[in-house]
């Protein structure tokens, strides 16, 4: 696919950004065709670069780092010095994005905040993702995955009160403030197809939290009563006899009587008609369930629940899911040559678009590997510019 007909061809990103938030989302413009430059600090890099011990050549091209930064470009700049703030700002009047996830206030006070690169370049977008926002009485509290978890109520729920709460195991916050990020930017990059100018695009994990639960806000705003998915009665996850599986007993007009057909037990549905009768003897219709699905396997189990049109499916590995056929089909994996760890499968872009498929045009940098290109880069610009 040639980089010319790529959705963001011609848009260069400018990416201060670090650990998963961030990173993710200016992925995202590359594999879009952006030119990302990603800026690091000398002989340090991204925080990602330096989670697994001490820093060697392997450690900071890790496989956490390498998911996270295909499609950019590396240069090793100090921002706090006045050579490097100025080679900063020399390449910001090329740029069209500039992307951080810093606490809120760090961009300003590196003379790099919107004001500041709007006065310079009137069509630059700036981007920062923080933990609670610009402002309010949180703004310049440190942000972090677990944290918006449990601030935003999102970690409060439960499958049910005797289960501890505890901490989701994958990057949620990250994910979502990053994904919503890329939709800012892209909205922004339109409405200056519109207007000329850019402006400031701002996201935190806070709000993407907050946001991910409409469904449950709504539901508490009008009526306080606690919508929580994972608590439906005739909804759970049950070992087998060499596994477990996932039952969502819902949008079907008797569920509970097609569950019990599936288990091979008496249709309970009419003692528990409806919803209400159903989760005030939840404990019971659970442990029901629990009791005959341990006798048999996985794959007896989904056949005979599948046979009765319900929603079910086996709780797999993250390897397991990742050797399936759809996952390869959907174009999910994608094998990359890295100078430093060779061969190695990473994730691709679930955003599937049929006249520019993703590809991957440059494999994770290696620290500063891009300083002196894009610093010839700047020079030429600069005496174009001279010159005109």
């Amino acid at each position: 696919m040639s980089e010319a007909i790529m959705p963001l061809s011609g848009v260069r990103v400018i990416d201060f950004t670090q650990v998963m938030m961030g990173p993710c989302a200016t992925q995202m413009l590359g594999d879009f065709g952006a030119d990302v430059i990603k800026i690091e600090r000398p002989d340090a890099g991204d925080l990602s670069r330096n989670f697994f011990g001490e820093p060697s050549e392997e450690a900071m091209n890790n496989a956490v780092f390498v998911s996270l930064n295909r499609n950019k470009r590396s240069v090793e700049i100090d921002t706090k010095s006045d050579e490097g703030r100025k080679t900063v700002l020399e390449l910001i009047k090329t740029a069209d994005v500039v992307v951080d996830n810093f606490r809120a206030g760090v961009m300003d006070r590196l003379g790099l905040g919107y004001a500041d690169l709007s006065s310079l370049n009137p069509r630059i977008i700036c981007a920062s993702g923080t933990g609670y926002g610009p402002t309010g009485p949180y703004a310049h509290k440190g942000g972090q995955d677990v944290l918006a978890q449990a601030m935003s109520g999102v970690m409060e729920k439960t499958q049910d009160p005797s289960i501890p709460k505890s901490i989701y195991p994958t990057t949620l916050c990250d994910y979502s403030a990053g994904m919503h990020m890329v939709q800012g930017i892209m909205a922004a990059l339109l409405m200056r197809e519109k207007t000329g100018t850019g402006q400031q695009v701002n996201v935190s994990l806070y709000d993407s939290m907050i946001a991910m639960q409409m469904q449950e806000a709504a539901q508490w705003s009008k009526h306080r009563d606690v919508l929580n998915w994972a608590a439906m009665p005739l909804t759970g996850v049950f070992d087998t006899t060499d596994g477990a599986l996932v039952i969502v007993g819902a949008f079907k007009e008797n569920p509970l009587c097609d569950i019990c057909a599936a288990l091979e037990i008496a249709d309970l549905s009419p003692t528990y008609p409806d919803l209400a009768s159903q989760r005030a003897n939840k404990p019971y219709l659970q442990e029901t369930f629990r009791a005959q699905i341990s006798k048999n396997s996985t794959a007896y189990w989904l056949e005979r629940l599948e046979a009765q049109d319900l929603l079910c499916a086996p709780v797999r590995s993250l390897g397991e899911a990742l050797a399936d056929p759809q996952t390869e089909i959907n174009g999910m994996l994608q094998t990359i040559n890295h100078p430093i760890l060779g061969e190695i499968d990473v994730i691709g872009s679930p955003v599937h678009l049929s006249a520019a498929p993703m590809t991957v045009r440059r494999v994770p940098p290696k620290l500063g590997e891009h300083t002196e290109e894009v610093l010839a880069e700047i020079a030429k610009a600069s005496e174009t510019r001279m010159v005109g």
